[in-house]
């Protein structure tokens, strides 16, 4: 049975450990991003408009499941490089998960087993569809296929014309171009209602005329019965 107790876990599950560990998976890929000199780097933790921004950090409004990392250029363009890239956040998970399981076997945290086991079932789920090679949304390769196919061939044969890290320079510019557009709308959607409320004035206004036609014309007739 579904309880108040399950109610919570979800909760902690859905808004603290499953951001977190999406956080640090893409901790990884700043940190080899780092190590192989990609330039103009950023995380982008959320979707829409913009809470802040500091050095590589972008900080959006919407709730930051939707993450990624981005970069404009990588200075090491060796294929081992490219590997280590795409298994960075692999990596950063999986040492993470055995680390804590370690903990936990040797009787550390033992107060908190029952969030850490749950902190540990995401970080492997997450280490699951990025390890084991598969084409995800649109076709797009995951990390998983990408590394097969580097280490393979040499370069991605998936044939796919969008990059797997987007460019920088092309997020900041789609960022923009959204939030004019957001601005558009919002002022398409004030004037409208500026317009509404003007009309709502102006059938009010006539409304109020014809009251007070009708109010004269009452008391004209009574005026003319009265001279009657």
């Amino acid at each position: 049975m579904f309880g108040i107790t399950d109610l919570i876990s979800l909760i902690i599950s859905a808004f603290i450990i499953l951001p977190v560990v999406i956080i640090l998976r893409e901790l990884g890929y700043v940190i080899a991003g780092s190590i192989f000199g990609a330039k103009n780097s950023r995380l982008t933790l959320g979707s829409g408009p913009r809470l802040f921004k500091i050095g590589i950090l972008d900080v959006r409004k919407h709730y930051h499941l939707y993450s990624w990392f981005s970069y404009d250029e990588l200075t090491n363009q060796s294929r081992f490089a490219y590997v280590m890239i795409y298994a960075s956040p692999i990596l950063v998970n999986a040492i993470l998960g055995l680390a804590i399981n370690a903990l936990l076997a040797n009787g550390y945290m033992e107060e908190q087993a029952t969030f850490w086991n749950r902190f540990i079932f995401y970080i492997f789920y997450f280490v699951l569809f990025d390890a084991v090679p598969m084409k995800t949304v649109n076709g797009m390769p995951n990390n998983g296929l990408l590394i097969y196919e580097m280490i393979r061939y040499g370069k991605r044969t998936d044939h796919n014309k969008e990059p797997f890290l987007p460019s920088t320079s092309e997020v900041e510019s789609e960022y923009q171009e959204g939030m004019e557009k957001m601005e558009e709308e919002l002022q398409e959607e004030k004037e409208e209602k500026k317009e509404e409320k003007e009309e709502k004035e102006e059938e009010k206004e006539k409304k109020k005329e014809e009251r007070e036609k009708k109010r004269k014309e009452k008391e004209e007739r009574k005026k003319a019965a009265k001279g009657s």
